[in-house]
């Protein structure tokens, strides 16, 4: 539950900054990145329920980074007055990934994640 309370405000407060900082990425007001960016903290909690154990660290970011280039694209596509290329996607998405790696480790360590079978 920590990650998905973090994902809430970290998600939306990354797309609000990529709008500001990258020119490709454009949203007209505050709560189209807080759409997007709940939809991303919901997606990327079940992909951490389902996948993140210590020895999944990687696998997960990889799979978020994907997850999160394609619903930055896809559902900002959705809202009126939004601009989002996919290389805007894509950046967006790297800036997610950097943001959930300190995240992964931390939930693996306090032991929030499922622990590997090996």
């Amino acid at each position: 539950m920590t990650g998905l309370l973090i994902k809430i405000f970290v998600c939306p407060t990354i797309l609000i900054i990529a709008s500001f900082i990258l020119p490709n990425v454009h949203y007209s007001f505050a709560y189209q990145a807080a759409i997007v960016g709940l939809v991303l903290a919901l997606v990327g909690h079940m992909m951490e329920v389902m996948l993140l154990r210590e020895d999944t660290l990687v696998l997960s970011a990889v799979l978020d980074f994907f997850a999160s280039t394609l619903i930055v694209y896809f559902v900002s596509a959705w809202l009126p007055n939004t601009t989002v290329t996919f290389p805007g996607a894509i950046l967006t998405a790297v800036l997610l990934t950097i943001a959930e790696i300190p995240l992964h480790r931390y939930l693996v360590r306090s032991g929030q994640a499922r622990k590997s079978a090996i």
